[in-house]
């Protein structure tokens, strides 16, 4: 059984894809970022201290974008999985 929704199924890959790719970005500047600032000696290398710093970094304006990521590629994943459901049982009934 085919459900043959192509375009439906194409906006949510590319919305997901876009959320994903925006969470993986910011992730990846804050590990360069806490990287960086052990190899120039401004932070040790102790676990508890980077921890604060990410903590400490997470806390400024770059939150609400990974929230409202993370909220669409949640919503695409709901979405996807309902509306399947629903055209499905639309097929065999």
């Amino acid at each position: 059984m085919v459900l043959k929704q192509y375009l439906r199924g194409a906006v949510l890959i590319v919305l997901a894809v876009i959320a994903i790719s925006i969470v993986v970005n910011e992730a990846v500047k804050q590990a360069l970022l806490v990287v960086d600032r052990i190899s120039g000696g401004e932070i040790p290398a102790d676990v508890g201290e980077i921890t604060q710093m990410i903590a400490d970094s997470t806390a400024g304006g770059q939150e609400s974008i990974l929230n409202i990521a993370m909220l669409v590629f949640a919503g695409c994943w709901v979405f996807g999985i309902v509306d399947s459901c629903r055209l499905g049982k639309k097929q065999t009934v």
